[in-house]
Parts: C-alpha cells; sequence; structure tokens
C-alpha cells in the first residue's frame, strides 16, 4: 500500500508539474486555457479537502504543518497516508 501511496503522489505531482508550467509558459493554442482550469479546479478541490479534514479531525490527531499542506498538494493521496500513519 505505501509503495502505491508513493506512485499516487509522483503522478499527482508530476500533473502540479504541467499545470504550473503552464502557467510559466503556457502551452499553444486553447490547450492553455483548459491546463488553467484544471489548475484553478485541482486547487479549489484540493484546497476544499485540506479545510474539512482540519476543521473535523484538527483537533482529534495531531499532524505536522506538511502534513496539513500535503493535503493541498496531493489530496486523497496525502488523507490516505495521515489515515495509515494514525490509524495504525
Amino acid at each position: 500500500m505505501k509503495a502505491l501511496l508513493i506512485a499516487a503522489k509522483a503522478a499527482i505531482g508530476f500533473v502540479w508539474l504541467v499545470l504550473l508550467l503552464n502557467i510559466v509558459m503556457p502551452f499553444p493554442g486553447k490547450a492553455a486555457v483548459a491546463l488553467y482550469i484544471m489548475t484553478a479546479f485541482l486547487f479549489i478541490m484540493h484546497g476544499l479537502q485540506m479545510l474539512i479534514f482540519v476543521g473535523a479531525f484538527g483537533d482529534k490527531i495531531t499532524m505536522s504543518r506538511w502534513e496539513k499542506w500535503s493535503i493541498l498538494v496531493f489530496g486523497i493521496f496525502a488523507l490516505l497516508d495521515i489515515r495509515r500513519k494514525h490509524m495504525t
């Protein structure tokens, strides 16, 4: 399970790399616009996940700052990793 989480985080990291690269050096044509929309959507969804999780469980478990911010970057895969760490 840990190897799958690492692979999933690497894949999400690559997605973020492409999305942020599009902001710095936009891709040609309509691809740039589509990637801007995907960037905003991914940022909003992961931000909501972070806010909901920290709001619901922030006082019940102790999380480091990196764990809180990793939810913003890796989304559900960070949540699965935090669950694995704190539930076992």
